[in-house]
Parts: structure tokens; C-alpha cells; sequence
């Protein structure tokens, strides 16, 4: 029987390590559930899932050009459509805290931290956005200056 990958088989535990289990298929071939491999939650110790001489159903993923069998058991369980599907979420601007145009002050984004939108006219030139930019960035600079400078007593402090 050759080993394709994709398919699922049946196969027995016969040796469990702190990093996965050894899975003996059918005519001596013997593959590896990685840890990772084994549930769809968070597996700690294989030994609180698996013990030495459990039937397990196996689907391989990967067969390696030296002979290595990757196997795992949680690809092997057919899953309801429905939980793979993401539920359809309202569209952006109907959300709360959502961009919408229509209200007074062009609404929130939190890429600018919170602070109000304003649309820029699509018709800004490179030079205009560069200095908008730079003027944006002095005042910041300028603000975190003033408030940890304050803090810290300044450069010209002295420490007693």
C-alpha cells in the first residue's frame, strides 16, 4: 500500500515523545503526529490526548523524500461547513466607530489615533503632502519634547 498524501487511514500509537506521537499504519510504516498535529486547542502534553495502543484516525500530510510520514489527526476530523465559514459582518461605515463620510466630521480613524478625519483633496502634489507631513511630524515631536522634558526636569537640570 503506498502512502499518498491526503489520505486518511487508521493506525495505532506506539510511542508518544514530548514534541508528538508515533503512529504504526498498516505494514510497518510508521509516521509522526506532531504536537501541533494533534487538537484544535492548545495541547501541552500528548500524554492528556493520546496513550500507547489508541486507534487513531490519521490524514498524512506530507511524505518527505528520506521516508518521513507527517501525519495529523486533527486535519483527519471532517469539520461542520458552517464553523469554517466566517459569520458576514455590517458593512464599515455601519459599525460603531466606523468611517463614514457622511457625518460631521468625516467620522474617526484609528490609524491617526483616534483623531478626527479630514479628507484631503485627491489634487495634493508630492511637495504638498511632503510638507504636511513634515509639519505634522515637528508638532508631535515638539509635544512629546514639551511633556517628557517636564517630567524629567529638562537637560539643563541638575541632580543632587
Amino acid at each position: 500500500m503506498s502512502i499518498e498524501v491526503g489520505t486518511k487511514l487508521e493506525g495505532k500509537v506506539t510511542g508518544i515523545t514530548h514534541f508528538g506521537a508515533f503512529v504504526d499504519l498498516s505494514g510497518g510504516v510508521t509516521g509522526l503526529v506532531h504536537i501541533s498535529e494533534i487538537a484544535d486547542n492548545y495541547v501541552k502534553d500528548v500524554n492528556d490526548h493520546l496513550k500507547i495502543g489508541d486507534m487513531v484516525t490519521v490524514k498524512v500530510i506530507n511524505v518527505d523524500k528520506d521516508g518521513k510520514i507527517g501525519l495529523s489527526i486533527k486535519q483527519a476530523v471532517d469539520k461542520p461547513v458552517e464553523a469554517t465559514t466566517r459569520p458576514s459582518r455590517a458593512p464599515r461605515s455601519d459599525r460603531p466607530g466606523g468611517r463614514d463620510g457622511d457625518r460631521p466630521g468625516g467620522g474617526f480613524n484609528r490609524d491617526r489615533g483616534g483623531r478626527p478625519f479630514k479628507p484631503q483633496p485627491n489634487k495634493a502634489s508630492f511637495e504638498d503632502k511632503v510638507s504636511r507631513f513634515l509639519k505634522d511630524s515637528e508638532e508631535r515631536i515638539s509635544s512629546l519634547k514639551k511633556n517628557t522634558e517636564g517630567k524629567r526636569g529638562g537637560r539643563g537640570a541638575k541632580r543632587m
